[in-house]
């Protein structure tokens, strides 16, 4: 019965693990198909040199259409204002109120340093348009609001740190809207929208801000990553991916969700970078809305993706008066655990650090993210954070650990007597399994128990795996050799004798792809099973022999980083279990208990009984 249940752990560890991969790992054909799509649109932007307008597809806010627009549209090109700060640097649009053209310093789209920049807004004529945008609906139906197609003034030379500006549109007819403009020091603007009216009537207008997608990203298609939209809106986490938008805004008029409520954030998620919008005045009412919609486009009818914020009710600015609007705060950047929790903290935007895919186990994988980095920013290297964070994860799993590698140390030396059992009893399996289950009670040892590290690590891995995956720290990050990128396979392979020959056999079937650290992984994981005592049942030991094929395979298109990580858990495992498995040998079963193996520096030795 002991051996069914070891038997069934094992199968199950095995096929959560290939459900995982099967689930995450889509083929490289695919990715390479997206990133040539991304690498096609980044270049196609970086050449860009002053961006002309397009008439903008109607408004669900209720800005002036296009068809309206159309019969004046300006044929001159747009004015910007120049965005420079430490870490962005872009354009603001003048014509229409966009900030349309920002890419972030720091961040190259490859590995080489000369590779361009990320951008990740983008003006409406290039590939991938995409945008922030602030403007008024006339709620009275009679006061004329500022377009798409309307020309702003800017008071000020340039959008930097410590220099805001003031966007002004007057509408000839006594109302004066304005747009003061702030940025940070890092990836946040500030916007605070007025209305001056100095008409003899009063004027009710609706301020508005919104993130407009106007085409659906290549998307890294894996199931634990989540990417499209996202907020935190009544205190809960609001995800929805583009295919689920799509769905749910088809039956509601391209109102895919709304929400209204006091404060929150919302936004469009990629796996390492974010816009999002989040109310200045968190106990304030605003309705946030996730649209879908289907427009007409160069194409056809093309899908738009839009989030904005609105106030329920408008504002009424009496003759003479001011209304002071919204105050929207607009991130556009990199999603940097740090930065989020200090945006958290600091401006009150309720659970920013969500923004990270940080899954189910959350309470697990954001603390293995801070000890991985604050471990990296030490050492200035994350695979040794990682080598280092192991070694501790080995440290406090080192009593639990010890006694299931001393279970299985006795295991094997009991193997001459088991086997005498099933010779004995070979006619009579009922008996040999009573005399089995008698021999294990008196040597007290659990043969399930030889299973406990693997399932001890299964949550581990898949934690560790998020790290490296979701967080923007991990990318880019560099190990030794020719590890550019932690966060990415490894690049090398078998099947080409290591680049010896010129062709890349993962182009036919992405699991002809054999790097040099998944062939470590597996001859530690063979080694390590040669520890093991053999499984008495055939059945048994031929999946065991089997295990380090298939996982080897399975973490083939795995990050390095990963991959590292369980090699180097292997080796920590081996020199254990083999120096248990010595102190055991030189005892005879039923003698004293085999003695404790020898503890780690600075661990604590285990109380005897």
């Amino acid at each position: 019965m002991d051996q069914k249940r070891l038997l069934a752990a094992i199968a199950i560890s095995i096929g959560i693990l290939l459900s995982f991969e099967l689930l995450n790992r889509p083929t490289r054909e695919a990715q390479r198909a997206q990133q040539a799509a991304q690498q096609a649109a980044v270049v196609q932007q970086q050449q860009q040199a002053s961006p002309l307008p397009l008439p903008l597809p109607s408004n669900p806010l209720g800005t002036p259409t296009d068809a309206a627009a159309a019969a004046g549209a300006p044929t001159s090109p747009a004015a910007r204002l120049p965005v420079d700060g430490p870490r962005v640097l872009g354009t603001l649009n003048l014509r229409g109120a966009r900030l349309d053209d920002l890419v972030l310093k720091g961040y190259h789209e490859t590995v080489a340093r000369d590779s361009p920049l990320v951008r990740l807004l983008a003006p409406r004529d290039g590939a991938a348009p995409y945008y922030a945008q602030w403007g008024w609906t006339a709620a009275d139906g009679r006061t004329p609001v500022p377009g798409n197609d309307s020309d702003w003034t800017a008071e000020g030379d340039r959008l930097a740190p410590g220099k805001p500006v003031t966007l002004r549109w007057d509408n000839g007819q006594g109302q004066v809207f304005e747009i003061g403009l702030a940025l940070d020091e890092n990836y946040m603007v500030t916007a605070e929208q007025r209305v001056r009216n100095t008409g003899a009537e009063a004027v009710q207008v609706l301020p508005w801000a919104r993130i407009r997608r106007e085409h659906t990203p290549p998307t890294q298609g894996f199931y634990i990553l989540h990417e499209g939209f996202v907020g935190v809106l009544d205190g809960r986490l609001r995800e929805e991916t583009y295919s689920s938008a799509k769905s749910e805004a088809a039956k509601r008029g391209g109102i895919a969700f709304e929400q209204e409520g006091p404060g929150g954030w919302a936004g469009i998620t990629d796996k390492y970078w974010l816009t999002a919008l989040a109310p200045v005045d968190q106990q304030a009412r605003f309705k946030a809305t996730y649209r879908a919609l289907q427009e007409p486009g160069a194409k056809g009818q093309e899908e738009r993706w839009q989030v904005d914020f609105a106030q329920p009710a408008p504002i009424v600015v009496a003759p003479g008066a001011t209304g002071g609007g919204q105050a929207i705060r607009l991130f556009a950047g990199a999603k940097e655990v740090n930065l989020l929790d200090a945006y958290s903290n600091r401006l009150g935007i309720p659970d920013f650090d969500k923004a990270v895919d940080f899954g189910w186990f959350y309470f697990l994988t954001k603390p293995f993210f801070h000890i991985l980095h604050f471990l990296g920013s030490i050492l200035g290297n994350f695979g040794v954070a990682i080598l280092v964070f192991t070694l501790v994860l080995k440290a406090l799993f080192f009593p639990l650990a010890n006694k299931s590698y001393r279970s299985m140390a006795k295991m094997k030396v009991l193997g001459p007597k088991m086997q005498e059992i099933r010779e004995r009893y070979k006619e009579d399996p009922a008996k040999a399994q009573s005399e089995m289950m008698a021999l294990y009670r008196t040597e007290k040892v659990n043969p399930a128990s030889g299973c406990l590290p693997i399932l001890i690590q299964i949550p581990v891995f898949f934690a560790l795996y998020k790290v490296l995956f979701v967080t923007i720290e991990m990318r880019h990050a560099p190990f030794f050799g020719w590890i550019h990128d932690l966060s990415a396979p490894d690049p090398t392979n078998l099947f080409n004798l290591f680049g010896l020959l010129p062709f890349d056999p993962a182009h036919w079937s992405s699991y002809l792809h054999m790097p040099a650290w998944a062939l470590i992984m597996g001859a530690t994981m063979f080694f390590q099973q040669r520890l093991n005592p053999a499984p008495p049942d055939p059945v048994q030991a031929k999946l065991f022999q089997w295990m380090p094929l298939i996982f080897t395979f399975m973490l083939a298109g795995m990050p390095a980083g990963l991959v590292i990580y369980w090699s180097w858990n292997n080796l920590l495992s081996i020199a254990q279990q083999w120096t248990i498995q010595r102190q055991a040998g030189q005892q005879k079963p039923g003698a004293a208990a085999v003695p404790v193996a020898a503890l780690p520096a600075g661990a604590a030795k285990p109380k005897k009984g």
